[in-house]
């Protein structure tokens, strides 16, 4: 695999007007690599998407997948992409089988039928019903193979487990798994946490059209604020030994304190060192409130 980015983004801009979709998006996403594109509707992650694919131009910057310029070579650019659109269309009098033989035949090399197969098992899709009998989990299971066709070297999923049932959400996050693994790119927005901290090596934040930041997910976690409770033998010391930055105490229950924590939790430890210490327990912070965070306190 070489060094190339698999998707590089310089400056790039859309606005409508007097709307400001996205907003001097800089990014870089390396070959083989998971990443979550997290906002809540309407931050820009499918403005973003559809700019990489050339479904829209750009007002202003530039967008390349595996060194090729998303707008002068769109057509090389989608050859190698596999797209899943936010709200999947399928030709209801077609089965899922046509459907895949139909846009399998627009993809170089055609369709494995012994992938296909596979992949419709593992996420329980009966390609032999005709799609416009589908739920809408069914019709996205099928957006996910027809994504998949002939074996992407990127993958753009904008919201790719919408309508998936929990079960078939882990079955989906393993074949992530297995496609980063082969040197696929993979690269999915969502407004749902819990997939980016389970599949995502690496995390952009998007708000209101601006990529606000880049970060992998443990340090973005290790950097977030936590509480940490900590029970002692007898009376708690008073809260001026406390008194460092990064630490917040929050209650006192008569031996337990109960503290805030920014950042590492290293300065609290040492200055629970000279106390006899029974207990200590810590939480850490989910992506949502990370996320939360981000949004409510504008941090950048």
């Amino acid at each position: 695999m070489d060094s190339t980015p698999a998707i590089l983004t310089r400056g790039l801009s859309k606005d409508y007007g007097k709307l400001l979709a996205l907003n001097s998006m800089d990014l870089r996403v390396e070959q083989g690599e998971i990443f979550g594109f997290l906002g809540p509707n309407g931050a820009g992650k499918t403005t973003a998407i559809r700019l990489l694919l050339d479904l829209i131009r750009p007002t202003g910057g530039s967008a390349a997948i595996l060194g090729m310029d998303c707008q002068r070579e769109s057509t090389a650019v989608r050859a190698v992409t596999g797209y899943l659109p936010g709200d999947v269309r399928t030709y209801s009098n077609l089965s899922g089988r046509q459907t895949v033989e139909l846009i399998g035949g627009m993809r170089p090399g055609g369709v494995d039928w012994r992938e296909v197969g596979e992949l419709a098992g593992d996420l329980a899709l009966d390609l032999d019903r005709r799609a416009g009998t589908y739920s809408k989990g069914n019709r996205q299971k099928l957006g996910i193979v027809l994504a998949m066709l002939g074996n992407p070297r990127v993958l753009l999923l904008d919201e790719p487990t919408s309508g998936l049932d929990p079960i078939v959400q882990h079955v989906f996050w393993d074949i992530l798994r297995r496609q980063a693994a082969r040197g696929t790119t993979v690269f999915f927005s969502s407004h749902v946490i819990s997939e980016v901290d389970e599949v995502c090596q690496r995390v952009g934040i998007l708000r209101q059209g601006r990529l606000v930041a880049v970060q992998p997910v443990a340090a973005m976690k290790g950097r977030s604020v936590r509480h940490v409770e900590v029970s002692f033998d007898s009376a708690p010391p008073p809260a001026s030994e406390f008194a460092v930055d990064g630490i917040r105490e929050l209650r006192r229950d008569g031996a337990t304190l109960e503290f805030e924590v920014a950042g590492e939790i290293d300065p609290l430890l040492k200055a629970l060192a000279r106390y006899h210490v029974i207990d200590l327990r810590t939480a850490q912070p989910t992506l949502d409130e990370i996320l939360l965070r981000y949004y409510r306190e504008g941090v950048a």
